[in-house]
């Protein structure tokens, strides 16, 4: 699940811990890494619908057009739409998109940065502000790293176990 932890890691900060996952991960046939195609449904219970469609797009070599890096959020008083572009022509990427709708239409977030790059260096310079003292608590500890790590384990579990088989024709 090359990139997928991370998914699962900001999809942890959203919604919480899901209570188990179905997965599927694997690799693409004309390439050595493995896990870069993940389909996986976290189990939120009964009113939350989180399911994940995952295609590294390095392997994707039939143009840009048909590309995505993207996060859809749908609620019951909004939408958020996210635009990974860090992803798409890795390293140079696109530039990130946040537009959210809360019922008057999608109204485009101004972002600066990329999410990939800041994302890491924000996490170092909080970790460096708490070490000096300057924070009294970090934004996320090794326990949630390691909640997410546990995670991805189980989804690898499930992707090593059988699918439901269908009932045999009568």
């Amino acid at each position: 699940m090359l990139h997928s932890f991370h998914y699962l890691d900001f999809i942890r900060s959203v919604l919480g811990d899901p209570k188990g996952v179905h997965a599927k991960t694997l690799g693409h046939p004309n390439g050595a890494t493995f896990n870069t195609r993940t389909a996986a449904i976290l189990d939120y219970g009964d009113r939350v619908r989180c399911a994940l469609s995952i295609n590294y797009n390095h392997n994707h070599s039939f143009g840009r057009k048909y590309q995505a890096c993207e996060f859809r959020i749908c609620g019951t008083k909004g939408a958020a739409y996210l635009h990974l572009g860090v992803n798409l022509d890795y390293p140079k990427g696109e530039s990130d998109i946040l537009e959210i709708n809360t019922g008057e239409g999608c109204v485009a977030c101004p972002l600066i940065g990329s999410w990939f790059i800041d994302s890491f260096t924000n996490r170092i310079a909080q970790l460096q502000r708490f070490l000096t003292g300057q924070e009294p608590t970090l934004v996320s500890g090794v326990e949630d790293a390691w909640t997410t790590m546990a995670l991805v384990e189980v989804a690898y579990e499930s992707s090593a176990s059988p699918a439901t088989p269908l009932a045999p024709k009568s």
